[in-house]
């Protein structure tokens, strides 16, 4: 028998999150982010049930080679564009959307000629001091791109940093707002824009997080009212049940003393299976129906929980790790970490399952 720990995707929660998006955003076309293997999802196994959408926006060429071999023939944005001047051949050949952020990308551009003219995205800093042209450049950038018979539609694209927050947008959207003219599409809306800041939707939204059913902000709370549905469920099982008295202490390092009496159980997960080494006592894992807290260290294969209030729990019960019944982000608030993380983290030798 195999080790009983697996990832469980669904497929049909992926097609509803996305329906919910499509009616949070009208008119504005969807980027479904597909990066980090759709987030640790696997591009290739989840990408037809995403199929509705209006484009796939991923990281890099590989990503955007599979969808197109697969058989997606819509658009493909590559989100921080090309990392070299010779991947401008691959995206003529596949009919890619590139982003632009430096001067060095405009140069190969203008450089290159192309069976037809490219979509660009031209990367704004409002901020967030990761990639882009700073405002003061912007239209200089844009009017060389306009000059170009090689380049076709062109986007204005930006990046939120606190859009999470009820006021984290108004100082970079107005920033936006002053470079926005008639010649340019927009899209600057990630996730938590997209939710809960509908000024932004403007031509193109990006929804990445929110179409895996977890929250922008790391709070499953922010987004109970959204109908969004958990995409990825691990699970396993439990191997053993052991009874300890009080001052008995558990896993490595002796980091949890027992006050009491009480009735443990050891779960085949640990943190070579993604799971995070650094949980903490109390992070719950889900239980027939219940909360039961994880206690000690987490081992590389293994964790253990106290089930003194499950009177019913036997060798081979199914326990959560996340997923349906247990949200992510209720997971990684307690690690002190993010759902994209633990979603992005998932271990290879982790067996994954696709249900429709």
């Amino acid at each position: 028998m195999p080790r009983p720990i697996s990832a469980v995707i669904h497929l049909q929660n992926l097609t509803h999150n996305l329906s919910v998006i499509r009616q949070q955003v009208g008119a504005a076309k969807i980027w479904s982010v597909m990066k980090a293997d759709a987030y640790g999802h696997g591009i290739k196994q989840v990408w037809q049930a995403l199929a509705a959408t209006d484009g796939f926006a991923i990281l890099d060429l590989n990503e955007a080679i599979l969808l197109r071999e697969e058989g997606w023939q819509g658009p493909i944005l590559l989100l921080e564009g090309f990392f070299h001047p010779t991947d401008l051949l691959q995206i003529n050949h596949y009919k890619l959307t590139t982003a632009v952020h430096s001067t060095w990308q405009l140069d190969a551009i203008e450089q290159r000629v192309f069976d037809t003219p490219i979509s660009v995205y031209v990367k704004l800093n409002s901020g967030m001091n990761r990639l882009g042209f700073k405002p003061e450049e912007y239209r200089q950038v844009i009017n060389r791109l306009l000059a170009m018979e090689s380049v076709g539609n062109i986007t204005l694209m930006s990046h939120f940093a606190n859009s999470d927050t009820q006021n984290g947008i108004e100082a970079p959207h107005h920033l936006i707002k002053t470079l926005i003219d008639d010649n340019l599409s927009v899209c600057i809306a990630n996730s938590g824009a997209t939710l809960w800041h509908p000024s932004t939707h403007y031509d193109w939204v990006r929804s990445g997080i929110i179409l895996y059913g977890a929250s922008p902000s790391g709070k499953w709370q922010d987004i109970a009212d959204k109908q969004l549905k958990a995409t990825m469920t691990l699970r396993s099982q439990i191997i053993a049940i052991h009874d300890i008295n009080a001052g008995e202490t558990i896993g490595y390092g002796s980091r949890f003393t027992a006050q009491q009496p009480m009735k443990i159980a050891t779960v085949a997960c640990g943190y070579a299976d993604g799971y995070p080494r650094h949980a903490p006592t109390g992070t719950p894992v889900w239980v027939k129906g219940e909360r039961c807290p994880l206690l000690g260290a987490v081992s590389m294969d293994m964790l253990t929980i106290d089930i003194s209030h499950c009177s019913t729990v036997n060798i081979g019960e199914e326990v959560e790790l996340w997923g349906q019944n247990l949200p992510i982000d209720d997971v990684a608030q307690c690690a002190n970490t993010i759902g994209y993380e633990l979603m992005c983290a998932l271990a290879k030798r982790v067996p994954i399952i696709y249900e429709d």
